[in-house]
C-alpha cells in the first residue's frame, strides 16, 4: 500500500480462487453494482479500480481479478506479488473449490507479502439448498489461519461491499511501499463496527469494464459459467 498524498492511499488487491467460484462476479458487483447471470471465464487477469472512504482517509483499490483455470496458475505470483490484500474465493456448493482455496492460502502464506491482509469469501450464499461447505467449517479454518471470513453472494449482493470495506478499514501505517498491520486491532469487534463507506461516484467511470489482459493463444477457449 502506497501513500500518494496525506490521507490518500493506493492498495493493490488480488482475487484468487477456483474457476467458477465467482471472483469476477464479486468484483463487477462491487465496482459496477451489476450482476451477469453468465460471466465469461477470465483470460489471464482483469484489472479494476474503486475508491472507498475510511474515516478521514480514502483508499483506492487497484484490483486484479485472476483467472481460475489451472493453466494460468503460473501467472498468479505476478499479480499477488506486492499486494496489500487478497480475497480468496470459494463456492459454498463445491468442496473441491474450498480445498483449492486452502491451497491458495498456503501459497500466499509461503510466497506472498508477509503483511498481506487475507479474506476468505464463501461465495454463492444464495444457493443454500446446494451447500456443501458449512459456514462453521470455513469460519474455523479462517480463524486458525488468521483470515477474516464472510459468505457472499454476487447475485443478491449480500456482503459483497462489506468484504471490500472491511479490507479498506483495516488500520495501516504506510512506510515506503510496504504495509504494516495492527493485527490484533483489526480483528477486534470494536474496530469491525467502524465500516468504511464508498465515496459517491468514486467508481472508475472512464474505464467501467476494467482492463483485461488477454492471453491470445487461449482467447478462443473462453467458456461461460454461472458465477453467482
Amino acid at each position: 500500500m502506497a501513500a500518494t498524498a496525506h490521507n490518500n492511499l493506493n492498495a493493490k488487491l488480488v482475487l484468487l480462487g477456483d474457476m467458477g467460484a465467482g471472483k469476477s462476479s464479486l468484483v463487477i458487483r462491487f465496482v459496477k453494482g451489476q450482476f451477469l447471470e453468465f460471466q465469461e471465464s477470465t483470460i489471464g487477469a482483469a484489472f479494476f479500480s474503486s475508491t472507498v472512504s475510511v474515516n478521514n482517509s480514502t483508499v483506492k483499490f487497484e484490483i486484479w481479478d485472476t483467472a481460475g483455470q489451472e493453466r494460468y496458475h503460473s501467472l498468479a505470483p505476478m499479480y499477488y506479488r506486492g499486494a496489500a490484500a487478497a480475497i480468496i474465493v470459494y463456492d459454498i456448493t463445491s468442496t473441491d473449490s474450498f480445498v483449492r482455496a486452502k491451497k491458495w492460502v498456503q501459497e500466499l502464506q509461503k510466497q506472498g507479502n508477509p503483511n498481506m491482509v487475507m479474506a476468505l469469501a464463501g461465495n454463492k450464499a444464495d444457493l443454500e439448498d446446494k451447500r456443501k461447505v458449512t459456514a462453521e467449517e470455513a469460519r474455523l479454518y479462517a480463524e486458525e489461519n488468521g483470515l477474516f471470513f464472510m459468505e457472499t453472494s454476487a447475485k443478491t449482493a449480500v456482503n459483497v461491499n462489506d468484504i471490500f470495506y472491511e479490507i479498506g478499514a483495516i488500520p495501516v501505517t504506510v512506510a515506503s511501499r510496504s504495509l504494516s498491520l495492527q493485527d490484533t486491532t483489526y480483528r477486534s469487534p470494536a474496530f469491525r463496527s467502524q465500516r468504511a463507506k464508498r465515496l459517491p461516484r468514486a467508481q472508475p467511470a472512464q474505464n467501467p469494464a476494467g482492463m483485461v489482459l488477454v492471453d491470445r493463444t487461449a482467447e478462443g477457449s473462453r467458456t461461460a459459467s454461472c458465477c453467482s
